[in-house]
């Protein structure tokens, strides 16, 4: 079975929260602060692996959630780091948003390994606040929440080569000929169920892959014979081999199924359309005369589209075009389909993440003040002591909250609300 989309949620770690925690000793009646910090959530991490070509496990499995870092202790313990999710899918692999289909990221480059969602950042224990003025602490940090979100996986092959054509114009055969992948082969339509990669040795050095795409049909962009499902794999191909069924043995025009597949191409995408064609006339031994081949020769080279006479039952014609594709392919850069979108980003625009300052009037010289940077210091903060209150303010102060508030147009003696506290403005 082949797999090329599959829908899953992703979670990466809470962190640990810190410790507020005292040192407890015989003989020592005022133990400084001794709360050790909260540990790291684990990350959500990508790794391409080549050894890995459908995307079918994620079919059974549904949500992936990394470890949550453990709390701090007492006698300065750290929480231990929660475990990285490391989650192998296979190269071609683009991970989108679910709601709006944006890339966020591509996976196309084998072995390589990607962090898409931090964990939580572990909170800090009370021994980080112990000051000339403040002996004994009580103040301990949260552990960040992970980040959670759903997402699609799709799967395009990475192919230099891609085969199209109607059903039962050889291109199975094709890729049996000149690599060592073994599709099957039968006389009726839609023969190839799932796309199949071949390696094509051209020299001990020198080689290039050639993927097998199901028979296409007219509207297979629209769905028609599952086209739509396997278009997708032609795009981050290079050059596309047109196999063309020349013998008339099908009862069809070479000229019109070229045109039609083409009119396919071009409806699914404008990029598809654009690449670099070569067309290969194949069942060259069952056409008895060559009325088929020259009429269409004639037409593609109007085109200055290259045409190849090949039988790739006898195996004749196969050499020269494979050298010539690979000499094309050298000339040829991968495009890069689409540009990625920071996880980060998205998350601020769905609100999952608010921006970093939200000040709001509420009531003459009365404001209400949220957004990213109160939130994390309310996750890491727990405030039950006018000690822990007094600092959260002094971090808000640090982070810039002052000079919002002047800039927003706050005057002396307004009144602020941050969750449930309230405080004045002074100057």
């Amino acid at each position: 079975m082949f797999i090329d989309e599959a829908v899953v949620t992703l979670k990466s770690g809470k962190g640990g929260d810190g410790s507020a925690a005292f040192r407890r000793e015989k003989y020592i009646q005022f133990g400084g602060p001794s709360g050790g910090d909260g540990g790291r959530g684990g990350d959500i991490i990508f790794v391409a692996d080549s050894n890995i070509n459908t995307l079918i496990d994620f079919k059974y499995r549904k949500k992936y959630v990394a470890g949550n870092g453990e709390n701090g202790q007492k006698k300065r313990m750290y929480g231990k780091w929660g475990e990285d999710l490391i989650i192998k899918v296979p190269v071609g692999t683009m991970l989108r948003d679910y709601e709006t289909n944006e890339l966020l990221m591509d996976l196309s480059e084998e072995n390589v390994e990607r962090v898409f969602l931090k964990g939580g950042r572990g909170g800090r224990g009370n021994i980080h606040f112990k000051t000339s003025t403040r002996r004994a602490p009580k103040i301990a940090e949260i552990g960040r929440k992970g980040k959670e979100i759903k997402i699609k996986l799709e799967l395009k092959l990475l192919a230099d080569v891609a085969l199209v054509g109607y059903p039962n114009v050889g291109k199975s055969s094709l890729i049996n000929k000149v690599s060592a992948s073994k599709s099957k082969v039968a006389n009726y339509h839609f023969t190839t169920l799932n796309p199949k990669l071949g390696v094509v040795r051209v020299e001990d050095t020198k080689s290039f892959v050639v993927a097998d795409i199901p028979g296409l049909v007219e509207g297979a962009h629209q769905g028609v014979g599952l086209g739509d499902k396997f278009l997708r794999h032609i795009e981050r191909c290079k050059i596309i081999y047109h196999l063309i069924d020349v013998s008339g043995t099908e009862g069809r025009d070479p000229i019109d199924d070229y045109e039609k597949i083409n009119l396919e191409l071009e409806n699914y995408s404008e990029k598809l359309s654009n690449k670099k064609q070569i067309v290969l006339a194949n069942k060259m031994d069952l056409a008895y005369n060559d009325e088929n081949f020259n009429a269409l020769k004639k037409y593609l080279e109007e085109k200055n589209i290259e045409i190849y006479p090949v039988s790739v039952l006898l195996n004749k014609g196969l050499k020269e075009v494979i050298y010539r594709t690979y000499d094309i392919l050298q000339t040829i850069p991968r495009e890069q389909i689409e540009e990625e979108k920071d996880v980060s980003e998205l998350l601020v625009e769905r609100g999952m993440e608010q921006p970093e300052w939200d000040i709001n009037k509420i009531d003459e010289g009365f404001y209400e003040v949220s957004g990213r940077v109160v939130d994390s210091l309310l996750n890491r903060f727990v405030l039950n002591s006018e000690e822990a209150i007094v600092q959260f303010l002094h971090m808000l102060k640090e982070k810039g909250l002052e000079n919002k508030l002047r800039n927003f147009g706050v005057k002396d003696g307004d009144v602020i609300k941050i969750e449930n506290i309230e405080f004045d403005f002074v100057e």
